[in-house]
């Protein structure tokens, strides 16, 4: 993991997440972050972008246009290289925390300490 970024909470995760393949406005964020979840992280619109705007100081991600669509201000946001490249510490540092979890089950069961599932 780099170690120029702090861990991130979930929410943070999934709104990065979201935004890896391609530029989306809020709504679709909160809609691929629900999904990518599995439905765990459903983001309240003050949530998201209270999030966004500390991303976007943060250089995680950045407006990429703002347009008024039915009256309404619309900004499609995308991810920064800064952005992946947190999203991937991150997302290595979740793997390797996962990793010890895993190992040490094996383990547990192999002696017989624990009854596989």
């Amino acid at each position: 993991m780099t170690g120029s970024f702090a861990s991130m909470r979930e929410p943070t995760y999934f709104i990065l997440a979201a935004l890896q393949d391609e530029p989306l406005h809020g709504y679709a964020i909160v809609k691929r972050a629900q999904e990518l979840s599995d439905g765990r992280v459903r983001l309240t619109t003050g949530t998201l972008y209270a999030a966004l705007d500390r991303l976007t100081r943060e250089e995680m991600v950045r407006v990429t246009e703002e347009a008024v669509v039915n009256g309404r201000a619309r900004r499609t946001y995308e991810l920064t290289q800064r952005g992946m490249s947190a999203l991937r510490a991150e997302a290595e540092r979740l793997a390797a925390a996962a990793s010890v979890v895993r190992n040490r089950s094996v383990r547990s069961v192999a002696a017989g300490r624990v009854m596989p599932a």
